[in-house]
C-alpha cells in the first residue's frame, strides 16, 4: 500500500511539473481580461468536472474578492452550467444529454464572454458541442484537459492546457491546481489594482507574487 500512495504521488508530481506554463500564461491573461472588460465567464464539465466547475465557480466568484462587503468593488462574473439539475435534466430528457451545455450557452453568451471547459479525455460530445457554439457567438474558450493529448478539444478551444498523465486521479487534481493558479491570480490582480484599500483576501498566497 505504501508504494501504492508514492507511486500516484510520484506521477502528480511528474504531471504538474510537465505543464506548459505558457498555456497557463496565456490563461489567466484571458481570465483577466473577460474580468476588465465585466464579460461572462462560463464552466462546464461531466462527472468529477462538474464538481469541479462549481469549485472554479466558487473560487472565481468569492475567491477573488478583495472585500467581502464592498459593494462598489468590481466583481467576476462566473457561473457554473453544472448546476441547475431541473434545467440539465429537462434538456436531457426532452432534448439529449448532448445538448445540455449548448442550450444553456443559447440563452446566456455573448461576443468576448469566456467558457472554461473541464474534460479529462477531451472528447465529451456535449462539451464539444459547447464550445463550437461558444466559438460561434465570437466568445474565447480555455481547456483544462488531460490523457497527455487532450483530445478533440485540444484543437477547438482557443487555450488547451492539458495534463500529461493517463490517470484520472493525478488529470483531475492537476485540474484543480490550475484553478487555484488562475483564482490566485485574478486575486491578485484586483488587490494590486484597488490598493491602498486593506484586502483581507486569503487566496492570494504569496506576497508579492513570491
Amino acid at each position: 500500500m505504501r508504494q501504492f500512495i508514492r507511486n500516484y504521488i510520484t506521477e502528480l508530481k511528474r504531471t504538474v511539473n510537465t505543464l506548459d506554463v505558457e498555456k497557463i500564461e496565456l490563461a489567466t491573461g484571458m481570465l483577466t481580461e473577460a474580468y476588465r472588460k465585466g464579460r461572462k465567464v462560463f464552466i462546464i464539465g461531466n462527472g468529477g468536472s462538474a464538481s469541479l466547475s462549481s469549485h472554479m465557480a466558487c473560487d472565481l466568484g468569492k475567491g477573488t474578492l478583495a472585500r467581502v462587503y464592498d459593494k462598489k468593488e468590481k466583481r467576476l462574473w462566473v457561473m457554473s452550467l453544472t448546476d441547475n439539475a431541473s434545467l440539465i435534466t429537462a434538456f436531457a430528457n426532452d432534448l439529449s444529454f448532448g445538448d445540455i451545455f449548448i442550450q444553456q450557452l443559447r440563452n446566456l453568451i455573448e461576443k468576448e464572454d469566456l467558457v472554461i471547459v473541464l474534460s479529462g479525455s477531451g472528447n465529451s460530445l456535449n462539451v464539444i458541442k459547447a464550445v463550437k457554439y461558444a466559438k460561434g457567438q465570437g466568445a474565447r474558450t480555455i481547456g483544462f484537459l488531460g490523457f497527455k493529448t487532450g483530445g478533440k478539444l485540444a484543437r477547438l478551444v482557443d487555450c488547451a492546457i492539458v495534463a500529461q498523465s493517463n490517470h484520472y486521479g493525478p488529470i483531475e487534481d492537476t485540474h484543480l491546481i490550475l484553478n487555484h493558479i488562475l483564482t490566485s491570480w485574478l486575486a491578485k490582480v484586483k488587490i494590486d489594482s484597488e490598493r491602498p484599500n486593506r484586502s483581507l483576501n486569503k487566496s492570494v498566497p504569496f506576497k508579492d507574487g513570491r
